[in-house]
């Protein structure tokens, strides 16, 4: 088990750095369980500069089964619902998966590797979006998926952890091997791509998005659409608003490629002809941090607990990922396809 220095109060000290969506679970969970936490961020409370403000906040373990290691859809699973328990009103309308029929052959492979569906026809289709009605002819539904949207569940996640009476510091970046100094108690490192000196080999991906409104399509779910080159998907947001995303470049640039922008335009318009007069609100990248292996990395020295490489897979795996890091600290479980101890 890990061993710190207490509080004045008695309870055991924790500094997490990183207020994105691994660090602010990690600060929940642990304020939750009775340790005296602070979180540092060095971003605004507007957060723009994570990469969570760039997500699509998707929670579909069984679609990501297609081209992932078991390990992220079993860790997903769980962390259904541990956003189910933390935010009650998380949609979980589940996720549909639709395609043309000239990449039949893909979606059948998608429902081979892709567990826990329903096969649609098209009548099921209509019923369940009714803004479909006749564009697909066959579906697959993943009755118990969710999605967030990532710039509201941020702060709302930041609330509950001033709640549990945990501190947040906003626009305070803190080295971790300073904090350990300076505290003597445990430290949570979730910088992303900022902490490549705990993980030399962590790269970026690019994953670009665009985000329309229009009133003339709704969707209560998110609908992927099947593409041979790149998984993209339509995210519903309130007011009329939809986020389609994502590419995954293996690029450190920050910019979107006129290629990118046309692909996600062109697959919107590919899933509903209205999307071709909705109007662009923005378009933006993010730079996710991943491991040459793509999975995710809790790495436990004398020093710092440093959580990484969640990838795409952000909003999907940091509530699991979180619990891990509290089972480690409070009991000294491992969980060995993820943790590692120097």
């Amino acid at each position: 088990m890990y061993q710190d220095k207490a509080s004045p109060r008695g309870e055991i000290s924790v500094s997490v750095v990183g207020a994105g969506v691994a660090g602010s679970w990690h600060a929940l969970l642990f304020a939750r369980a009775g340790f005296a936490v602070t979180l540092y961020e060095r971003d605004t409370t507007a957060m723009t500069l994570a990469t969570s403000h760039w997500a699509g906040g998707m929670l579909a373990p069984h679609c990501e089964a297609e081209d992932s290691e078991p390990v992220i859809p079993r860790l997903g699973v769980r962390s259904l619902d541990l956003w189910r328990e933390a935010l009650p009103e998380t949609p979980f309308n589940g996720s549909l998966v639709v395609s043309h029929p000239r990449d039949r052959n893909d979606f059948d492979r998608f429902a081979r590797l892709a567990p826990e569906h329903r096969r649609l026809g098209a009548e099921d289709i209509a019923q369940l979006e009714p803004s479909l009605d006749g564009r697909f002819r066959e579906g697959l539904f993943f009755p118990t998926e969710g999605h967030v949207e990532p710039r509201r569940v941020l702060p709302q996640l930041h609330r509950q952890i001033t709640a549990s009476g945990a501190t947040i510091r906003f626009e305070s970046e803190r080295e971790p091997h300073d904090l350990a100094r300076d505290t003597g108690g445990i430290v949570i490192d979730c910088r992303g791509l900022a902490a490549r000196d705990a993980f030399p080999d962590l790269r970026p991906v690019r994953g670009e998005m665009v985000i329309v409104e229009t009133d003339e399509v709704k969707l209560s779910r998110p609908v992927r659409l099947i593409h041979p080159r790149w998984p993209l998907y339509i995210i519903p947001r309130d007011d009329n608003r939809f986020m389609i995303g994502a590419t995954s470049i293996e690029s450190g640039d920050r910019g979107v490629s006129v290629r990118s922008a046309l692909e996600l335009l062109s697959a919107a318009y590919a899933v509903h002809s209205a999307f071709g007069e909705a109007r662009i609100l923005e378009i933006g990248a993010g730079l996710r941090p991943a491991l040459p292996d793509n999975l995710p990395r809790i790495a436990i020295d004398d020093k710092r607990i440093s959580v990484n490489g969640l990838y795409r897979h952000g909003f999907l795996l940091a509530p699991a990922l979180a619990e891990l890091t509290l089972n480690y600290v409070r009991r000294g479980e491992i969980d060995n396809e993820v943790m590692q101890c120097s």
